[in-house]
């Protein structure tokens, strides 16, 4: 197994062993360049189950209904003729068909760099960073410890870093040592400086949501007609499962609607805890609950962008732990994604695991979900790089591990693959060679051979011998010697001293004014 200990690790051969310097770069990767889905969708389900989740969804919202804490939701769904018993809001399924019909089936988010604009719906594909745990691992640590700025800012700069990563979702680890009435402030403010890719908002309360959007124009150099114009950022809720929205995620959710910003509802149902153990019956509920948000955005501003998540997985029922990557998640990713495509509502998923450090497990079950997304035609992918034990851990080394796997489904989905005219199928070539020769030095492949194949960045393609003389360096060793290189030389993207200066400034207005409430 891999030794903890780098400093030990990179004498003796390891760091040049491990060391892929090439030019001003640490790597040689791909170009910024968001992957569409070439692929068609794997459909587990028939037409009449595709039906019966909607059925089991629709009857949900008539026959049970969801709880709305959010006593302004109340008002708006009692208003447009929800029927409202106390917190208790049921919805016929005319209705809720009616109004989601309102929501785009694609949209565009627009980061203060318009050349990292990105397209959620369609069969566009992107990911995002590890978002929201409060604990972080590197091998130089060795042990799972509290996240810190240091430590979030360190990631962030990966984030940048890698062109396979499109959009910076939530804190990928939660900075502890900040108070949480001010967090949102400093870590906006390091996301706005460190990246200049699309930026998320938690939808925690009135002041959290307001002061992104505001930092956000403030970033893009915009009036605040031109922030409501289009998208420029979004938020994520989670539904509390079962059949229950809260007060602040809500609150959020409906601020952001009306300034037409982008929509992301994500319900956690674990089978066998929180839904039902089936998962048709895990599936129909995390639809529920997604719909009615949306179409509380539709009635609050018709047209306004919304996309599905789903989060549906199922627990160890001898401990009651979550799992992830598990076969029974990748089905209720594919099955969601059928009923996203009756819908014609866009859909977010994870690239998650249940592993505590970046190993072996961790890789195929962050890979399970990861193509379960690309199954299912997923459109965004959250927690794509660096996610661990299920959430509650980001580590650098398991980020650049999964960056790796990004990338080769990026180049899986390039169409130059799988093409086949006259060149590709390359029967003068084949003529050529004949049944006594070989391709190596022929012009077909010499023309080719740079740009024919897929080229890692980390896997190690040496045999036995060769690597063990470059030092015997296991991945997650590799990864982490690559970490500290990208931190080391990391450039911030270009920003205005002017702009720089107002953000600072209004950091400093609101972190004086008290920030935001921490009551939750």
């Amino acid at each position: 197994m891999p030794d903890t200990d780098p400093k030990r690790r990179t004498r003796g051969g390891g760091r040049a062993g491990a060391k892929t310097r090439r030019g001003t770069s640490v790597i040689e990767q791909m170009p910024w360049n968001p992957p569409i889905n070439i692929d068609r969708p794997t459909g587990p389900l028939t037409p009449e189950g595709v039906e019966a989740i909607h059925d089991g969804a629709m009857r949900i919202l008539e026959e049970i209904g969801i709880e709305f804490l959010n006593h302004e939701a109340l008002d708006i769904l009692r208003k447009a003729g929800c029927t409202v018993n106390g917190e208790n809001v049921r919805m016929g399924r005319d209705f809720v068909m009616e109004w989601i019909a309102h929501a785009p089936s694609q949209f565009t988010l627009t980061p203060r760099n318009p050349d990292r604009q990105i397209t959620i719906g369609g069969k566009h594909l992107v990911f995002g960073n590890v978002s929201s745990p409060p604990n972080y691992w590197d091998m130089s640590i060795g042990t799972k410890v509290p996240g810190t700025r240091a430590m979030c800012q360190d990631l962030l700069k990966l984030t940048q870093y890698f062109n396979c990563i499109h959009f910076a979702g939530g804190y990928p680890v939660e900075p502890v040592d900040i108070h949480a009435s001010v967090r949102h402030l400093d870590v906006l403010y390091d996301k706005l400086t460190l990246t200049d890719k699309v930026m998320h908002a938690y939808s925690l309360g009135k002041e959290r949501v307001e002061d992104v959007m505001e930092m956000v124009r403030i970033a893009g150099g915009l009036t605040h007609e031109e922030f409501d114009a289009t998208p420029r950022m979004y938020t994520n809720i989670n539904s509390t499962s079962p059949l229950k929205h809260d007060i602040p995620m809500l609150d959020g959710w409906m601020r952001l609607a009306r300034r037409g910003q982008g929509l992301v509802v994500t319900p956690f149902t674990l089978a066998g805890a929180m839904a039902p153990v089936t998962m048709a019956g895990a599936v129909a509920q995390s639809l529920a609950e997604a719909l009615c948000a949306v179409v509380l955005a539709q009635i609050i501003n018709p047209g306004c962008p919304c996309a599905i998540g789903t989060f549906t997985s199922n627990v160890d029922m001898k401990t009651g732990a979550p799992a992830f990557g598990t076969p029974e998640y990748m089905r209720a990713t594919q099955m969601t994604g059928q009923l996203c495509r009756f819908y014609d509502l866009p859909m977010r998923s994870s690239g998650v695991c249940a592993a505590n450090v970046p190993d072996g497990q961790a890789m195929w079950e962050t890979s399970n979900s990861l193509w379960a997304a690309v199954q299912s035609g997923t459109n965004m992918v959250y927690h794509a790089a660096g996610w661990l034990e299920g959430g509650l851990i980001a580590s650098p080394e398991k980020f650049i591990m999964d960056c790796e796997v990004l990338q080769q489904i990026q180049r899986y989905m390039d169409p130059v693959i799988c093409a086949t005219g006259p060149d590709e199928i390359a029967l003068d070539a084949i003529k050529s060679v004949g049944n006594q020769g070989h391709f190596f030095g022929i012009q077909h492949t010499q023309d080719r051979y740079t740009e024919a194949f897929y080229q890692p960045f980390l896997s190690d393609w040496k045999n036995y011998e060769g690597w063990e003389a470059a030092g015997a360096i296991w991945t997650p060793e590799r990864a982490h010697l690559m970490f500290k290189e990208i931190v080391a030389s990391f450039e911030a993207p270009p920003m205005e001293d002017a702009i720089r200066d107002e953000l600072a400034d209004f950091v400093a207005r609101r972190k004086a004014e008290g920030g935001a409430p921490t009551d939750f």
